[in-house]
C-alpha cells in the first residue's frame, strides 16, 4: 500500500490543469453575484415603476413607510434626513439599487458596486427592518452579509472588470 499519493480513475480536470475543486472555487461567487445583481435591478425598477411608492404620503408611499419606522429604527436621525425629502430619498434608493445591480451583474467596478449594495442594505437594516423580532426575520441583515464576499473578492469571472484586467495584462506583457 502506497501512502501520500492519491490517484483517481476519473479525469479530475474541468478547466485546463485545475481540478474540479479549484474550478468550483473560481466560480463560487458567481451565483451570489447573479442573484444580488438581478434582485437589486428588480428592486430599483419596482420602486421606479410603482406610482404609489414615489410619493410623500399615501398608502404604499416611501414617506408613509419612513414615518412608520421612524420611532423603531436604530438611528431615527437617518430616517429624519430621509423625511426631509421622501421622494428624493426614494429616487436615490431606487437609482442606487439599479446602479448596484447593474454593476454587480456585469461586473463593472464590482467591488464598488458591492460596497454600495452593502451600504444600502446596512441603511435599510438600521432603519426599516431594525424592529424585526427576532432579528433574522428582517432580510436586510442577510443581504448585508451576502454583499461582503463580493466587496472582498469583486467579480473575478465573467465580468467587465476581469476583461479589463486581462486587456491590461496583455498590453503590459503579462505583468500586473
Amino acid at each position: 500500500m502506497t501512502h501520500g499519493r492519491h490517484s483517481d480513475t476519473h479525469t479530475p480536470y474541468l478547466d485546463g490543469d485545475r481540478n474540479w475543486r479549484d474550478s468550483a472555487s473560481r466560480y463560487a461567487l458567481l451565483p451570489l453575484r447573479v442573484f444580488l445583481g438581478v434582485t437589486f435591478i428588480y428592486a430599483g425598477l419596482d420602486k421606479l415603476t410603482d406610482s404609489a411608492f414615489m410619493k410623500d404620503a399615501g398608502a404604499g408611499s416611501v414617506g408613509d413607510m419612513m414615518r412608520a419606522v421612524r420611532d423603531s429604527s436604530a438611528i431615527p436621525a437617518m430616517v429624519d434626513m430621509a423625511l426631509e425629502s421622501p421622494v428624493g430619498f426614494g429616487y436615490a434608493i431606487a437609482f442606487g439599487e439599479l446602479a448596484v445591480g447593474i454593476g454587480t451583474l456585469i461586473g463593472l467596478l464590482a467591488r464598488l458596486a458591492a460596497l454600495g449594495g452593502a451600504l444600502i442594505s446596512l441603511s435599510l437594516w438600521l432603519t426599516v427592518s431594525w424592529a424585526s423580532d427576532p432579528y433574522y426575520y428582517g432580510n436586510d441583515l442577510a443581504y448585508l452579509m451576502a454583499w461582503l464576499p463580493l466587496v472582498l473578492a469583486g467579480a473575478p469571472m465573467f465580468s467587465v472588470d476581469a476583461a479589463l484586467r486581462a486587456r491590461r495584462r496583455q498590453r503590459t506583457g503579462g505583468y500586473r
